[in-house]
């Protein structure tokens, strides 16, 4: 089999503004790999090489990432046979595994076959807070509630942290714990001094976890926090760069996090997320899955590869909507889950 292969670069334009403790994002780019076998041309496969400035690491500038995309389309035989070849260049490893996915069924957009695909089964996610002013949050934080959503993340540590306080406050006093999960992801915003004190006062708001707290290579007193126990602890940024199977296994022996947080496009696509949840379930650490701004593609190839796995925690898998030049797809979000509405 002989495969050709292209690719084009595509920006999706946010809705509204993005805000996290990193700053706020008003647009997003990606590189899309086309993969088709030269006997069979009208069947082309898909997939999406999604980068988030700043976080992934194969990213330092578009002409840089650009020249590896082209490297990749160019000998597209020899990347396809061997895609450890990718193994540090984890975004691109995450879209050419979506292309040839898709190539090998059919190119229908069809990546891990289940009911999911065929509209018979729905996945459970959280809604997403972003950061911003307290009146903007909160607005988000109500039309969550009303969408049905029972598990809530609000992103934390741009603004005052006692404003964000008083806004997961305003939350618990009308809905208590069995009535909404609430999660917080404050992006390494506190500091290894700062963070013991926080986490208790988040507590006391029975929040379900907090997704990294202190920035990531601390593992010394990141073991401290996961230790000490005042919130659970779900690692995130942590993980990305860590790609070799005896790194990841000396990750999670040395800080002994209460969760993980797998982003497929930032952690070695599908098979450097498959290995991180088998090595975490040898260690009874549950963990979910997160998309990272894709556009309706690679949330639809995420989606379909998290349900493989019998997951009961919502997973967060809810960033089809943000852009308003999003690509066409099956997919919607409803009552806090998301599913494909087939015909």
């Amino acid at each position: 089999m002989s495969l050709k292969a292209s690719f084009e670069k595509k920006m999706f334009e946010f809705k509204r503004p993005g805000g996290t403790s990193r700053g706020v994002m008003t647009q997003k780019k990606a590189w899309f790999i086309s993969v088709w076998r030269t006997e069979q041309p009208k069947v082309v496969g898909v997939g999406e090489c999604s980068i988030i400035e700043g976080l992934s690491p194969d990213y330092e500038s578009d002409e840089q990432y650009e020249a590896l995309v082209e490297r990749v389309v160019r000998d597209i035989n020899a990347f396809a046979d061997d895609l450890n070849r990718l193994k540090y260049e984890p975004s691109i490893l995450f879209g050419l595994e979506m292309a040839l996915l898709d190539l090998k069924n059919g190119g229908k957009r069809l990546f891990y076959d289940s009911d999911f695909y065929h509209g018979k089964d729905a996945i459970p996610i959280n809604g997403l807070i972003w950061m911003g002013e307290p009146s903007f949050m909160a607005e988000q934080i109500e039309e969550k509630l009303d969408q049905g959503f029972s598990c809530i993340k609000m992103k934390i540590g741009a603004i005052d942290f006692d404003q964000e306080v008083d806004l997961l406050e305003g939350i618990r006093k009308n809905y208590k714990r069995d009535d909404i999960t609430l999660r917080v992801d404050a992006n390494g915003a506190f500091t290894p001094a700062d963070a013991p004190e926080r986490l208790k006062q988040l507590a006391a708001l029975d929040i379900h976890s907090i997704e990294q707290p202190i920035k990531p290579k601390q593992w010394d007193q990141m073991y401290e926090l996961c230790a000490a126990n005042h919130l659970p602890i779900a690692l995130d940024e942590e993980l990305i760069g860590i790609n070799d199977a005896d790194e990841k296994m000396n990750l999670l022996d040395t800080i002994k996090p209460q969760y993980i947080i797998l982003k497929p496009s930032l952690m070695g696509g599908f098979v450097g997320t498959a290995e991180w949840i088998k090595l975490a379930e040898k260690r009874n650490i549950p963990w979910w899955i997160t998309s990272a701004l894709e556009s309706n593609i690679g949330l639809d190839a995420i989606a379909q590869f998290t349900s493989k796995y019998d997951v009961t925690l919502p997973q967060g898998l809810g960033t089809g909507s943000l852009y308003t030049n999003n690509i066409e797809s099956t997919l919607t979000i409803d009552r806090g889950h998301i599913k494909h509405e087939r015909p």
